[in-house]
C-alpha cells in the first residue's frame, strides 16, 4: 500500500470519528455498569464492563492506526446523551443505538479504504462484524421488553 492511494486526511478524519465513538463507549458502558439496578444487575454489569473494555481495546487499535499514518489521535469523545433513565430497557436501547452508530462509522471507514488497503479493509470488516454481533445480542436482550 502506498500512502498516495488513500486520501490520508479523509482516512484520519474517519478514524478519529471512530476513536471518539469508541472512547464514548468506554464512558457510556462504565456509566451503565454503575447505574443498573434490579434483579438482573449482576449479569448486566458484567456485560457492560466487558463492553467498556472492548471499546477501550478498539480505541487503542484505532489510535495506533491513526498514528501509524502520521496522524494525531483525538482526545475528544463523542457526545453521550444522559437521559437519567437507567431502567434496563432504556439502557439496552441506548446501547443498541450506540452499536448501530459504530457500524455506520466503520462502514464509512470501509468506503474510504475499499480497494486500497487489505489491512484496513480487513480491520474495518472485522470491527463491523463485532459491532453487528453486539447488536444481535442487544436485540435478544430487548425481546423481553417487546
Amino acid at each position: 500500500m502506498t500512502t498516495d492511494e488513500i486520501d490520508e486526511t479523509e482516512l484520519i478524519a474517519s478514524l478519529n470519528d471512530i476513536l471518539e465513538a469508541e472512547l464514548s463507549g468506554v464512558v457510556r458502558y462504565t456509566h451503565y455498569s454503575l447505574m443498573i439496578s434490579g434483579p438482573h444487575r449482576i449479569p448486566l454489569v458484567d456485560f457492560m464492563k466487558a463492553q467498556a473494555t472492548e471499546s477501550l481495546v478498539h480505541a487503542q487499535q484505532v489510535g495506533e492506526i491513526i498514528t501509524g499514518f502520521g496522524g494525531h489521535a483525538s482526545t475528544k469523545i463523542a457526545e453521550i446523551e444522559e437521559t437519567h433513565r437507567h431502567d434496563i430497557e432504556q439502557v439496552l436501547q441506548e446501547s443498541l443505538a450506540h452499536e448501530l452508530n459504530a457500524v455506520r462509522l466503520y462502514r464509512a471507514l470501509l468506503a474510504v479504504v475499499d480497494g486500497r488497503s487489505v489491512f484496513l479493509e480487513e480491520f474495518a470488516r472485522s470491527q463491523i462484524a463485532a459491532e453487528e454481533e453486539h447488536q444481535l445480542e442487544l436485540r435478544k436482550m430487548l425481546r423481553d421488553f417487546a
